[in-house]
């Protein structure tokens, strides 16, 4: 992945949030990470900073999205991202607990560019976490 490239991580829980940022590195990913503790907070980030984000060409974002947070839900952050203009090309993947179809239908629905569940058990969890970063490392993404 290109350095340039930051992972956003949407994630209220503390200890996942954790077990995600050191298992992308363990797999490899340099990238900066940043965190943010429900949707709310994303949501500010991305549209408060808007006038900051992609001033410079080689700016880029790849989202880690939770559904279940606080103030606002993952499927209505991935709606704001995918109708604005601005945002719509933002490579959001889905990370949650829930794998419902009916969830995973709709997150695709609304433009989520991939789905993964996180598996309860601790060693999948992170062999899940692994696979994403050696995943991570070698897409592209397009300016944001």
């Amino acid at each position: 992945m290109h350095k340039n490239i930051e992972i956003l991580i949407a994630e209220d829980d503390d200890g996942h949030a954790l077990l995600i940022k050191k298992n992308l590195k363990r797999a490899g990913v340099i990238n900066k990470i940043r965190r943010f503790k429900d949707g709310q907070e994303i949501l500010d980030f991305l549209f408060k900073n808007r006038k900051n984000i992609g001033e410079k060409d080689e700016s880029s974002y790849i989202l880690l999205l939770d559904i279940n947070m606080p103030k606002k839900n993952g499927v209505d952050v991935l709606k704001q991202i995918k109708k604005d203009e601005k945002f719509k090309k933002l490579p959001v993947i889905m990370l949650t607990t829930t794998d419902n179809p009916v969830e995973i239908d709709e997150c695709y629905k609304l433009g989520c560019n991939n789905y993964i569940a996180k598996p309860v058990d601790y060693d999948k969890f992170i062999g899940t976490i692994n696979k994403l970063g050696l995943f991570l490392m070698i897409v592209k993404t397009p300016n944001v």
